[in-house]
């Protein structure tokens, strides 16, 4: 009697161990993807970004830093991906600074407003912008999700026996958490009422 006791308490604390185990993988394996959906809107991004400089050189002869700014940007953001989460949204939310610049400065080129070619890759990365965000927000919320389960009773207790370590979130800085906004309208008088 007392062996069948000690199998059951045993085949209880295995099944609490193997719970705890396979909820932390679970979580872990939802951060992984909750990232690789910033990746993929990362790379949208990353692509657009030379169609958009290009469009626009033509046009902006005197403004050669800004572009040149840009693409340094872009590459040095690229090159981030490999060297963690933290690396990776400074080099973000450079890029995004270096685009507000662009876009301010191509305020100041009527053709340029007039351009469908540069309105739709504006619009193209708008868009991708706020799928980033609400791609970075899904992300962070996975994350926190992951860090309290790793860090709650008892599954930190298994959480480190196990090599589950906190991940870091993807942080925004105060100036990049909203999209640039541009109005490359032409400009044209309000219409007469």
């Amino acid at each position: 009697m007392e062996i069948w006791i000690v199998l059951i308490v045993i085949a209880v604390i295995a099944a609490v161990v193997i719970g705890i185990y396979n909820g932390l993988i679970g979580r872990r394996n939802r951060v992984d993807e909750a990232l690789s959906q910033i990746q993929v809107q990362l790379k949208r991004r990353h692509d657009l970004i030379p169609n958009l400089v290009n469009a626009v050189k033509g046009y902006m002869q005197f403004e050669q830093k800004v572009l040149t700014d840009v693409t340094n940007a872009r590459a040095a953001a690229v090159s981030a991906g490999s060297q963690g989460v933290a690396a990776q949204a400074q080099a973000e939310n450079m890029l995004t600074s270096t685009l507000r610049s662009l876009f301010a400065v191509v305020e100041n080129y009527p053709e340029l407003k007039a351009n469908q070619n540069v309105l739709s890759l504006q619009e193209q990365l708008t868009t991708t912008e706020n799928q980033i965000s609400f791609s970075r927000q899904h992300y962070n919320a996975t994350v926190l999700e992951y860090n309290n389960g790793i860090q709650t009773f008892p599954n930190n207790i298994f959480a480190g026996m196990f090599g589950f370590t906190k991940r870091e979130f993807f942080e925004a800085e105060p100036e990049a958490t909203s999209v640039p906004t541009v109005d490359l309208s032409l400009n044209q008088p309000p219409a007469a009422s």
